[in-house]
Parts: structure tokens; C-alpha cells; sequence
């Protein structure tokens, strides 16, 4: 019986050994397994050990083991574990707690997008409101032309591009939002950029005569000088004559042909000496001077036409060039067929300049002498002679008076002809063509006997 016990006992031993080098605790030390022992030993003392297998209809929420089972199979060293929490619960936190710091960076970019729009908005809103109202813009008065039949859209381009508004948009919105449904008057009008929109409809759609006072017609004929037409303007009450010289010579009112100007003009006695278009005007007394000014730069704007800048480039002339050159063919000739004669003959000394380096025209050295020399602050004798075409070679330094438009194309006309010389009899308005100045001598005597012969029939 021992026998059989002790091959029993063997066989056991061998299985343990076995179970323990298949084991992963086997790399645990001896003080390991006295430590597992110990806690079963403790644990033992919360927890009765069963023998039997307890029943599942046991209500109690103990763990359920039996005595015979592997310490090894449970956790924590074969320490048996109580299951109460749910692992589902833990995950749905752990995902709700993600859900919400994914989300966070979403929420940031929403708002800073939403806080951009309302500063752009802001900034829309201002500025409109700013063109709206006219403030912080230029309170120089600028001449703008309404077209006949004009639109609200059409008049809002305009004066967008005449530089009034910044957005025609608005203007047109504003327009809607007045009750009253006022016409526009085609015309002149005169308007500034520090106007607010409902100044602007009402300078357009009426005419407060009564607040402008009476209106002048001034007629500057041709051939005229910028000081006699000052004069003209203050004795009929519509500017002072200084003032307007000033705003005049100063120009800047954004015409075409200011942009045609030279830079330089220190040689010049009147900077704009030219650039009155003889015309028909209408002012009203006590005027502004740059009000005035801009209605006789709109005209000479005017006729100043694509064709005749293209022909003045044909020509190879600048439009200094062409003002200076036309005044002193308007100085010159009585007519427009007189003016084309005229126009070629000085075309042809300025064309052979080196047999004919002068134009020797008298009006220039009238000019020079009886407008430049008196009205000089500080007297420059070379100043003078650049106006004087005796003293002078080509073109002088400046318009003598201001051309009218025949006189302008005379010279665009450039006529061919084979004269070089000229006389005119101021008495009879006849003038008399040469081709070499042996024949010119011939019929200046010619032209000075018939001054004797009227000044004897006087006398009479």
C-alpha cells in the first residue's frame, strides 16, 4: 500500500514539476511565492473557501470560484478579483471626453471666422457711410457735365470717375431710398467730393438761380490776351482779375489736355497764355475763380478733338506748339483762308530753319514789348526776347493771345507753298504772298504807299 502511495507521489511530482516549467511564473523567486501565499492567506481571510462548487442561483454578487481551482488562472497572481464595474460605461466616457476635444478646434476657427466678417463689414459699412456723408474728402470744386437723358447709373459712373464718389453702388441705393423722383438737369455743375450724396441729387436735379445770383454772358473774342479777359470778368462783376489770373495759370483741374502740358514752363510770362478758348460764356456774378476757370477749360477740353490730336502728332507738334504757333496765325490773319496761307508760310521757314531761322513776326514782338516788358515783377531782358521772333529763333517761349479753333486748324491744315514771306494791309485786311525777299521788299513799298495815299485822302 505504502508502495503504491509512493509511486503515486512520484508521478505527482513529476506533473508538478512539469506544470511549473510550462508555468510563466516559474521566473518568479522563492520569496515571489511566498509573497503569492501570503496574499492567499489574507485574501482567505475575507473570503471562506468553498469545497463545492457554488450554485448559480446564488443572488449574492461574490465572485463565484471553487476550492480546487488554479490560483494561477485568476489575476494578480491567482488572487480572486471582484467584477463589479462595467468596461462598456468606461469606453462611452473616454469617447465622449474625445468627441469633445476634437471638437474644440472647430469651435475656434468658427469663431474667429465670424469675428473677421464683422470687422470687414464694419469696415464696408464706414466707408460707404464716409462717401455717404463726404467726409475726409477734397473740397475742391470740380466741373462735371450731365449728359441729356442721363441715367442714375450712367450719372453714378460719372461721378466715380470724375472722382465726386468712391461707389456708385451706394449712390444708385441712395437715389431709390428718396421719395421724391426729381429729374436730372443736363448741363454743367459744378460739385465737390466733400458733398454728401443728398448735396450732390440736389445740386444735379435743381437750380437755385436765386442763391447764385445774376447771370453774365461774356463774349472773349479771338485773338484776346488772358490779362484783357481778367479785366473783362472783374468789370463785370463775375471775379477778381488776379484771382482769376492765378487759378488759371495754376490749372490742375484734371482736363485731358492739362496732361499735355510741359513741365517746364519758367520761360513762359503767362503759363496758360493761350488756353482761353474764345467763346460765348455764361457766369454768374461773384463767382469763384476756379468755377470760372474750369468752364473755360472744359471748353478748350472740348475741341480739342481725338482728330485733332492726331493730326497734331502727324504734324510732330506738341500742344504747346500748337497753341503758340496758332496764336501767332491768329495775330497774323484777318480770315480762315488768310490763316491757312499764313500757317504755310511759317511752316516753311520753321522747315528750313537753317535759310530761315526767325519768323520774324511783328505781333510777337508787339507782345513781347507791350504785354511781357510792363508787366514784368523783376525786369529779364532775355526773358523779353524769348517772345520776340525778331530776336528769337522758331517758335518764342509762349502764346502771344488765345487762338480760336480756325486759327488751330490753319496750322493742322499745314498747307503746302512755296512762299516765305508775307505782308497785310491792316487798313484793307488784303495780304500779299512772296516767294524771295527781294519780292517781299517790292510789295511792302507797294503796301506802305498805299498807307501814304489813305493817310493824304484824309487830309483832304
Amino acid at each position: 500500500m505504502s508502495d503504491n502511495r509512493d509511486a503515486i507521489n512520484d508521478i505527482l511530482n513529476e506533473l508538478d514539476k512539469k506544470n511549473e516549467q510550462a508555468s510563466p511564473d516559474n521566473v518568479h523567486s522563492e520569496s515571489n511565492s511566498a509573497h503569492v501565499q501570503e496574499n492567499l492567506q489574507i485574501n482567505s481571510q475575507h473570503e471562506p473557501v468553498h469545497e463545492n462548487v457554488v450554485s448559480s442561483s446564488n443572488n449574492d454578487n461574490r465572485p463565484i470560484y471553487t476550492q480546487s481551482q488554479n490560483m494561477a488562472g485568476y489575476p494578480n497572481n491567482g488572487i480572486p478579483q471582484r467584477m463589479y464595474s462595467n468596461p462598456t460605461q468606461h469606453k462611452k466616457k473616454h469617447k465622449k471626453k474625445k468627441k469633445q476635444i476634437n471638437r474644440l478646434p472647430g469651435v475656434i476657427i468658427y469663431t474667429t471666422f465670424i469675428f473677421g466678417i464683422s470687422i470687414i463689414l464694419s469696415l464696408v459699412i464706414i466707408s460707404f457711410g464716409k462717401d455717404m456723408l463726404g467726409i475726409g474728402k477734397s473740397d475742391k470744386t470740380q466741373l462735371v457735365v450731365i449728359p441729356d437723358g442721363a441715367t442714375t447709373q450712367e450719372i453714378s459712373v460719372l461721378l466715380e470717375t470724375e472722382g465726386i464718389i468712391k461707389s456708385p453702388k451706394a449712390f444708385q441705393f441712395f437715389t431709390k431710398l428718396r421719395k421724391d423722383k426729381s429729374y436730372y438737369i443736363a448741363g454743367q455743375h459744378f460739385l465737390r467730393p466733400n458733398m454728401a450724396y443728398e448735396a450732390i441729387i440736389d445740386e444735379l436735379t435743381k437750380i437755385p438761380t436765386e442763391e447764385k445770383g445774376e447771370s453774365i454772358q461774356i463774349t472773349f473774342t479771338e485773338g484776346i490776351t488772358l490779362i484783357e479777359a481778367a479785366q473783362i470778368l472783374q468789370d463785370e462783376g463775375v471775379c477778381d482779375s488776379q484771382d482769376f489770373i492765378f487759378y488759371f495759370n495754376s490749372g490742375g483741374f484734371g482736363f485731358e489736355f492739362e496732361d499735355q502740358l510741359p513741365l517746364d514752363s519758367t520761360m513762359k510770362f503767362e503759363r496758360m497764355e493761350g488756353y482761353l478758348f474764345p467763346d460765348t460764356y455764361y457766369f454768374f456774378k461773384n463767382s469763384s475763380p476756379e468755377e470760372v476757370c474750369q468752364k473755360i477749360y472744359y471748353n478748350f477740353n472740348q475741341k480739342m478733338t481725338p482728330e485733332r490730336y492726331q493730326k497734331m502728332k502727324e504734324c510732330n507738334l506738341s500742344l504747346d506748339q500748337l497753341v503758340t504757333f496758332a496764336s501767332i496765325v491768329q495775330a497774323e490773319a484777318p480770315t480762315k483762308e488768310e490763316m491757312i496761307k499764313v500757317a504755310s508760310v511759317f511752316w516753311n521757314r520753321l522747315e528750313h530753319s537753317d535759310e530761315y531761322p526767325k519768323l520774324e513776326s511783328d505781333p510777337t514782338s508787339n507782345y513781347a514789348n507791350d504785354v511781357v516788358r510792363p508787366n514784368m515783377e523783376y525786369f529779364d531782358e532775355a526773358f523779353v526776347s524769348a517772345y520776340d521772333t525778331y530776336k528769337t529763333t522758331g517758335l518764342p517761349s509762349g502764346a502771344i493771345c488765345n487762338p480760336g479753333i480756325d486759327a488751330i486748324d490753319a496750322v493742322l491744315k499745314h498747307e503746302p507753298s512755296e512762299y516765305y514771306f508775307f505782308v497785310a494791309n491792316i487798313y484793307t485786311k488784303e495780304t500779299y504772298y512772296s516767294v524771295t525777299n527781294e519780292e517781299h521788299d517790292e510789295k511792302v513799298a507797294m503796301v506802305n504807299q498805299q498807307y501814304a495815299e489813305m493817310a493824304a485822302a484824309e487830309e483832304e
